[in-house]
């Protein structure tokens, strides 16, 4: 028998797990996490585009160039089928850090 994924922390878990470690209330955390979250949005929405935390990810925004209309084939038939276009669009990416890949 397959054993099942261990499932990821909900906000909840990881406020108590933050919480218990540094023997903060719950509830300053949660203003922490709060105050994060708007700081790392404030910094990806800037001129910089990026945010870095440290040793841990950094998290920015890339652009995705827009495409043109095209004939393409449909795998399944093989049917040539017309590919609509698309425009540019922003996408937020996070990429792992030194420290964060050597945990693992």
């Amino acid at each position: 028998m397959a054993k099942k994924a261990a499932k990821p922390l909900s906000k909840t878990e990881i406020l108590n797990a933050i919480a218990e470690a540094t023997e903060l209330s719950r509830k300053d955390v949660g203003a922490v996490m709060d105050a994060l979250e708007d700081v790392i949005a404030k910094s990806i929405k800037g001129s910089a585009g990026v945010f870095n935390l440290p040793g841990l990810l950094k998290i920015y925004v890339h652009t995705k160039p827009a495409t043109k209309e095209r004939m393409g084939r449909n795998p399944a038939t093989g049917e040539e089928m017309l590919i609509k276009a698309r425009p540019a669009s922003k996408v937020v990416k996070a990429k792992p850090l030194k420290k964060l890949k050597e945990l693992i």
